[in-house]
């Protein structure tokens, strides 16, 4: 049976990791970190000025930089960003250092949650819903490789979902 020192959260921009993973942390008395918000704690600028100054590349590498620092952690609840399962390292890394849970929802379900969203630099483009169903098309089959646990979103209040998904959790993992 997996040990869960460390639950990670990953899925699709507009999932619910930050929202789910805040009620999993307190369930599980540990420590929430949302790892856009440390590189932006880090960083001392918004995600989307990193984008403008250093473009996707240099904002995944400071991802997987800081991806590396906190699964060093324990006693850790983090919602990862929805690109971070692009590098092979970081599904590695994930992988290794915790428990995986992949909060899964249809691109339009994400598309409804994010469309007044600024924060989101991919998504600043014509056709959002688009981009999200293109990228949805590539990294869900990532999420799924590296996952432990895939938890079908849906109409669900985000306590609910975590008293769900706690269950799960509890056996998967030597608690």
């Amino acid at each position: 049976m997996k040990t869960c020192d460390n639950l990670y959260l990953v899925g699709m921009m507009g999932a619910g990791k930050t929202t789910i993973g805040r009620q999993l942390a307190l369930l599980f008395g540990k420590r929430f970190v949302d790892c856009d918000h440390e590189i932006e704690e880090r960083t001392g600028v918004r995600i989307p000025l990193i984008f403008d100054i250093e473009g996707e590349s240099g904002f995944r590498r400071r991802e997987s930089q800081v991806l590396q620092d906190l699964t060093a952690e324990e006693g850790l609840v983090l919602a990862t960003g929805g690109g971070v399962v692009l590098d092979p390292e970081n599904r590695k890394c994930l992988a290794d250092n915790g428990l995986v849970i992949y909060l899964c929802a249809p691109p339009e379900e994400l598309y409804a949650r994010t469309q007044h969203d600024r924060n989101r630099p991919l998504l600043q483009v014509a056709d959002p819903l688009n981009k999200i169903r293109e990228l949805y098309v590539l990294r869900d089959p990532l999420y799924r490789e590296v996952a432990d646990i895939i938890f079908q979103g849906g109409r669900r209040t985000p306590q609910a979902v975590a008293r769900l998904l706690e269950q799960e959790i509890r056996k998967s993992c030597d608690l």
